[in-house]
């Protein structure tokens, strides 16, 4: 049990001695004092925040639930006190469904068939249309003067349609075409009754043809004031082909025809000095004397008709300009203003073109017309303009809107590239703008 050497006295002695001192360590641990352990205050109030936090987050949830299903419970309830509403309720919802159907099944199964009854029904309609647009019509009389070999006195006339563009309070402004005119000594108009006044030139634009009169107000009889109307102008860029469309005024020489038919065409393009406009082929007879308006199936007013500017190939029906792009040219022979005028016929050059030919975009004049304030300003054939009176212009269109809001006798800057060898050179021309 002993190692070698080991005396069993020592261990017992060492045994007493370890003892001992256990016992004073107890004695020693008893009378210790126990501390109590510090509060923490932040943790408590970390505490009370999140009971906090989780009774608001509770209650907006508890709210929530309680809006959802609180309606439905009310309903539920109801439906349990009173079945027989919800039944009915079913029914209507079931029997609609069903009429429904058996509606696209007619609509579907029945053929629909257009008899000449139908046909003449249309008819009667598109000229009730016509005769409502037609109160704004009028028949333009141009009165010359003049003698003979022999000199007797003797009178000329010339006659054609008119639409009346504006009431403005005082007097009617009626448009019409300078043909009605010719150099005319006395203008008449004759409106829808048959009551003839006495009317004044407001302006002519030489380019276009058109012409705007005046007629006061007070040279008409209440009757004939109460019948006639303003013409409503249209949006002309909707129209589309194969659109129907209504021809008042003399389409064949006599005022106030009617003649219903369709558009053939709108992508022409017509080119006169200035300006390029688009025109309206039409499947309607007329002549090349032909003149009036194009209305759609609203009443409003499309086209104008302008047989001079459609070409010998076009004589035979209707032809019409757009009536969005000449309400400038109204603007100003109503106001009494001239049109101003370069004498330019000029195309687009577009992003195709520059490509393949290597010029600079912009209008590109194709002709010059004799004497004309462009060829009096330098403006040759085959200059590309590239700005109008300080404003940069990259089609046609931009190119005649600048112009018209130049004022006659304005002497404006025009930019141009000029072809010099294999390049071109930036020129530029002080012109006078004038008008024809």
């Amino acid at each position: 049990m002993f190692g070698k050497g080991e005396c069993p006295k020592k261990a017992i002695a060492q045994g007493f001695v370890s003892a001992y001192n256990g016992d004073m360590d107890e004695k020693k641990f008893i009378r210790e004092q126990i501390k109590e352990k510090p509060i923490n205050k932040k943790k408590i109030i970390e505490k009370v925040c999140t009971c906090a936090l989780c009774a608001v987050v509770f209650a907006l949830v508890a709210g929530v639930v309680f809006a959802f299903v609180e309606p439905r419970m009310e309903q539920l309830l109801a439906n349990k006190s009173n079945p027989s509403q919800t039944e009915t309720d079913t029914e209507s919802k079931e029997t609609e469904t069903q009429t429904e159907s058996e509606t696209e099944q007619v609509v579907s199964t029945e053929p629909v068939t257009f008899t000449l009854e139908d046909y003449q029904t249309l008819q009667k309609e598109l000229y009730q249309i016509g005769m409502v647009a037609n109160k704004s019509i009028v028949t333009v009389t141009g009165v010359e003067s003049d003698t003979d070999w022999f000199q007797n006195a003797y009178e000329r006339t010339n006659q054609g349609s008119g639409i009346i563009l504006k009431d403005t309070g005082t007097s009617y402004q009626i448009l019409t075409e300078r043909k009605n005119l010719a150099s005319a000594d006395k203008i008449s108009v004759t409106f829808i009754d048959d009551s003839v006044a006495e009317a004044t030139l407001l302006g002519v634009d030489g380019n276009t043809g058109l012409a705007v009169l005046s007629v006061d107000k007070q040279l008409l009889e209440e009757t004939t004031k109460n019948r006639v109307v303003e013409a409503t102008l249209g949006n002309s860029s909707i129209v589309s082909n194969g659109e129907m469309v209504i021809a008042l005024g003399s389409p064949l020489g006599t005022n106030y025809s009617i003649l219903v038919g369709n558009i053939t065409s709108r992508n022409n393009k017509i080119s006169t000095k200035d300006c390029n406009y688009t025109i309206f082929t039409t499947d309607i007879v007329a002549n090349k004397d032909g003149s009036g308006v194009l209305i759609n199936t609203h009443g409003e007013v499309v086209g104008i008709v302008m047989q001079d500017i459609a070409g010998k190939h076009d004589e035979t029906t209707l032809t019409a300009v757009s009536v969005n792009e000449l309400s400038s040219i109204f603007d100003l022979l109503s106001a009494g203003k001239p049109v101003p005028y370069l004498g330019l016929e000029v195309s687009t050059v577009t992003d195709t073109i520059q490509k393949k030919y290597d010029i600079p975009k912009g209008v590109f004049v194709k002709d010059v017309a004799l004497d004309s304030p462009g060829m009096l300003g330098g403006i040759q054939n085959g200059d590309i303009i590239t700005s109008v009176n300080r404003v940069e212009v990259n089609d046609a269109d931009h190119y005649s809107s600048e112009l018209l809001d130049c004022e006659v006798g304005q002497k404006i800057k025009v930019i141009v590239e000029r072809q010099n060898g294999t390049d071109y050179q930036k020129v530029t021309l002080e012109i006078e703008v004038g008008t024809k």
